[in-house]
């Protein structure tokens, strides 16, 4: 990494080479899709399906649903601002703050938080699931869905 001067602006610009961070962030932000897809499947998104039966699994399932998709929606943003900060340079002016922050701080706290968020979503969603489930085990279908055996 370079920092560069310009003495017109007098601007310092953050200049990233090419490594391997910004493939990692971009191959994070598609797994954690792909999982966050993968819930949402199985549980059909909470929309479709039968009712899920009242009470306290019902009440935190559906809190984890929505808790679920901010810290996906945080997570996503930072994996992909971390990824897009990774590829080109960054710039800030030296006006706005005296002693600005180095650019490896910025770089490693945009993929850090990306990374907690990450966690606290695959936390969120497995909590969701078996809340979802034990809300969903309750429920007692309308009618008869299936084969039976006759009495002989």
């Amino acid at each position: 990494m370079k920092a560069r001067i310009d003495h017109d602006a007098k601007s310092r610009y953050c200049v990233y080479e090419s490594d391997i961070a910004t493939g990692m962030g971009v191959g994070a932000l598609l797994f954690l899709l792909l999982s966050q897809l993968l819930v949402m499947f199985a549980t059909r998104c909470m929309c479709f399906g039968r009712a899920l039966s009242p009470g306290r699994s019902r009440a935190l399932a559906v809190f984890l649903f929505i808790t679920c998709w901010v810290t996906f929606i945080i997570a996503e943003a930072c994996l992909l601002a971390g990824s897009v900060r990774n590829a080109y340079h960054t710039k800030y002016r030296t006006v706005l703050s005296a002693n600005p922050p180095s650019c490896e701080t910025l770089r490693k706290g945009v993929f850090g938080a990306g990374a907690a968020f990450v966690v606290f979503t695959g936390i969120v969603s497995e909590l969701y699931y078996v809340f979802y489930s034990k809300s969903d085990e309750g429920v007692i279908p309308t009618r008869d869905i299936g084969i039976r055996m006759g009495a002989f």
